[in-house]
């Protein structure tokens, strides 16, 4: 007889994950927007935002709007370049995060990530930009709390969003939380405001 008549069923092997779901390129891009607005609104940018600091920011907006998100992309690339220069005001914590980061340079095996595995590299670094999230919201917010904007709205979804982060990794009730912010807090923004030319000192006259 043909085959053993008391052998188990085989069991198929469990079937891999799926990956996670690719996110919306407009939706990764609002995280860095609107955050990058409100840094445009601090109080350090005496007088006004100089032309060459707005202008990338009003270009991103523009092209966002449009659906041209590469170019939104480009131009929040040159704003964080923008923030990072010298001869502009310091940032205040924690949106001096919104500039482009000039690592010094060390030996690679200083890294302390350097060993890891990369998918082990990845989900620390997707924590970190989770954390940095979660920085950038709860100032926001609280910017606008204090110059007569209603967030009252805006505080469960930052604190779902906290309550996530106290998990490992970053779940994905974290990003449904995040999202929620910036979504609600973008229309409420005043535009940054441009810093005008300084008037012309008319030479003294010699008489």
């Amino acid at each position: 007889m043909p085959g053993a008549p008391n052998r188990p069923p085989e069991i198929a092997g469990a079937a891999p994950p799926a990956p996670p779901a690719a996110e919306p390129p407009e939706v990764k891009l609002l995280r860095r927007l609107v955050p990058s607005h409100v840094a445009l609104l601090q109080e350090s940018w005496k007088g006004g935002v100089p032309p060459e600091v707005v202008a990338p920011y009003e270009k991103a907006l523009g092209a966002f709007r449009s659906g041209d998100l590469a170019t939104a992309a480009t131009s929040l690339d040159q704003l964080s370049i923008r923030f990072a220069e010298p001869r502009w005001p310091s940032l205040a914590e924690p949106f001096k995060r919104l500039r482009v980061p000039i690592p010094a340079p060390v030996p690679p095996h200083w890294d302390p990530d350097h060993a890891l595995e990369a998918s082990e590299k990845e989900a620390r670094r997707a924590r970190r930009v989770a954390e940095e999230q979660l920085l950038l919201a709860e100032g926001s917010v609280r910017w606008a709390a204090a110059h007569g904007i209603d967030a009252a709205a805006l505080e469960a979804p930052l604190a779902a969003a906290r309550a996530a982060l106290v998990q490992p990794g970053v779940p994905a009730e974290f990003y449904a939380a995040i999202d929620g912010v910036w979504r609600d807090l973008e229309p409420r923004l005043p535009p940054p405001g441009r810093a005008g030319k300084a008037p012309a000192i008319a030479p003294a006259d010699d008489a």
